[in-house]
């Protein structure tokens, strides 16, 4: 297979995926960016592999992963109302009229980067701890310690502070 058609064929999965773990949307693109323009210069050992879908996730991982240990690179995040013109077409999220996806985003992005991309590997992209191990480079059992740790924190945030409910007005 081509790189080309790879890309093509690929991007919209990866692109999701770094929206998962990143909670931004441009920071997703970036990631993906980076990681295919690794991909291309080795192609053709990628491209050999087994999965060579699953490496250069495993390589979207490792750029995520890797973020803290960059310089940082300040950005002013631009708001929906001035990213989006009056033109602009908007695919409304359900979730987030619920204030749901909100919330779960939130607490999402205020866990560790590691346990957050064991949930996002595990529960969206749907891979087994082996699986999720491969990715990011570590033992079944740390993947497990990882999950432990992050539902933990998840759920003990969700009997602190309840996710509001529709009809709430307070």
């Amino acid at each position: 297979m081509r790189f080309e058609d790879f890309a093509a064929a690929r991007l919209p999965a990866l692109l999701r995926y770094a929206v998962l773990l990143c909670g931004d949307r441009e920071l997703a693109r970036d990631l993906v960016q980076d990681a295919l323009t690794k991909a291309l210069v080795r192609w053709k050992r990628i491209s050999a592999l087994d999965r060579p879908d699953a490496y250069v996730r495993a390589m979207v991982t490792n750029e995520f992963l890797s973020l803290r240990r960059r310089k940082a690179v300040r950005t002013v995040a631009l708001t929906h109302e001035t990213s989006a013109g009056p033109d602009a077409p908007t695919v409304p999220d359900h979730a987030q009229r619920f204030g749901v996806g909100e919330d779960l985003w939130h607490r999402l992005a205020e866990l560790p980067r590691q346990q957050r991309a064991v949930l996002v590997l595990r529960y969206y992209e749907d891979l087994d701890d082996d699986e999720i191990a491969a990715t990011l480079n570590c033992r079944p059992g740390t993947v497990r310690g990882y999950a432990s740790r992050a539902l933990a924190t998840l759920r003990l945030e969700l009997t602190r502070t309840p996710a509001p409910t529709h009809g709430d007005t307070t």
